[in-house]
């Protein structure tokens, strides 16, 4: 399949991709090869088009894999439960591939993995409850979860309960009961005993506690930090749209009024500048 792409007054033509009758039974060592010439595609394809919705959905069956992977470590909660695990699985697939480029220099799995087992996770902790709650506050809850990680993600910081109220089409009144629900989850004190320890003191708190991971990018982050403050603004509202608020290009090239190739080339030169200068630091 050979995709013929318009661009300030020329017809370009891009790499050509193999059309896959099923996709699905893609071996996942093919799919991982594949996959990066489809990812070039959604590179240089306008959202929307047909062409680029045959990138995106041959992306999204060639990697179920992955969700059957993520979803793996689950099942212990049984066949019934683990349907709904590989359809929420499947929204952090699809999420990971709107959001990742070939410039990050990672291996997708690597990255969708995570986005996988999140949104998993994200519903067993939307849906488990310790005490019974009426299932009309069940659903608000999830429903509430999901308008605070949306408006978050847009607005920056936390939601009001009016702005809440809005997205939801629910009255405040009932948005405030849902998040009043939200204490029905199993808890624990960590000043709570642990059974079985030698001494008999030893509580939940002793054992909570780990060397975070993050802490390692803090050095990176001050390196950072002058190189985007040399930039201009409009670099620097790229670089924020695209890693801060996640924008796709195209939602950033209708911020810059340009197009969503263009903006790809931006993105490149400056990751590559900017990657360039933490070398030179090191």
């Amino acid at each position: 399949m050979t995709t013929t792409v318009q661009t300030a007054g020329h017809r370009v033509h891009v790499a050509e991709v193999p059309e896959i009758a099923e996709p699905s039974k893609v071996a996942p060592r093919d799919a991982r090869e594949l996959s990066k010439v489809f990812f070039d595609q959604l590179a240089v394809l306008e959202e929307g088009t047909a062409e680029f919705q045959y990138a995106r959905n041959t992306l999204i069956e060639m990697n179920m894999s992955l969700v059957r992977f993520a979803a793996s470590r689950f099942r212990s909660r049984g066949p019934e439960e683990m349907e709904d695990i590989v359809q929420v699985g499947m929204i952090g697939l699809i999420k990971a591939i709107d959001r990742f480029e070939l410039t990050r220099e990672v291996e997708f799995t690597s990255f969708a993995v995570p986005y996988i087992v999140g949104e998993i996770k994200r519903f067993f902790r939307d849906t488990s409850w310790a005490v019974h709650v009426p299932r009309r506050l069940q659903e608000a809850r999830v429903q509430l979860a999901r308008a605070n990680e949306e408006l978050r993600s847009r607005l920056g910081r936390t939601p009001t309960v009016r702005e809440l109220s809005e997205l939801m089409s629910l009255p405040e009144s009932e948005v405030v009961e849902a998040q009043l629900a939200s204490n029905g989850y199993k808890s624990a004190s960590l000043d709570a005993a642990i059974s079985g320890s030698e001494d008999g003191e030893a509580a939940l708190a002793d054992f909570i506690g780990d060397e975070d991971a993050a802490l390692g990018l803090v050095e990176d982050f001050h390196a950072l930090a002058p190189m985007i403050a040399e930039l201009d603004e409009r670099d620097r509202k790229i670089i924020h749209w695209r890693f801060v608020e996640e924008l796709t290009q195209a939602q950033i090239g209708e911020h810059l009024g340009v197009s969503q190739m263009h903006v790809s080339r931006l993105i490149s030169r400056l990751v590559a500048r900017l990657r360039e200068g933490m070398l030179s630091t090191s």
